[in-house]
């Protein structure tokens, strides 16, 4: 068996058709009939009447699955998206910086060392 499964796919008069005649089943046993010969189970009805109800009969329409495919991203986006980049990797950048400086002040201040007095004119 070489053969790959595929998924099934069910038009939307298909999908109309059959609901329509699950609805018209009255009698003891008909619903389990009719699912038997066309070998759906009852998940699909409920999916496909609430598809129905929410959206009418576009709601049976077949729609592709997964993501929806992301808008193009003009140069002016992405030239935001690489400075918000830029902006984190050297936030993150002087956030360890400043906490070298403060395990220097700690050693130091273990060492008993001084230390220089930083510059007013610096800035």
């Amino acid at each position: 068996m070489s053969s790959k499964a595929t998924r099934r796919r069910f038009a939307a008069a298909y999908k109309q058709r059959v609901l329509d005649e699950a609805d018209a089943c009255t009698k003891k046993g008909e619903l389990g009939a009719l699912l038997r010969r066309e070998g759906l189970y009852s998940s699909h009805l409920a999916a496909w009447r609430s598809a129905r109800l929410q959206d009418g009969v576009k709601g049976l329409a077949a729609k592709k699955r997964g993501p929806e495919a992301r808008s193009p991203v003009g140069p002016e986006a992405k030239r935001v998206i690489e400075l918000e980049r830029e902006l984190r990797r050297m936030t993150a950048r002087a956030e360890r910086a400043e906490g070298l400086v403060e395990l220097q002040k700690k050693v130091a201040e273990l060492l008993g060392l001084p230390l220089a007095e930083p510059d007013e004119k610096r800035s």
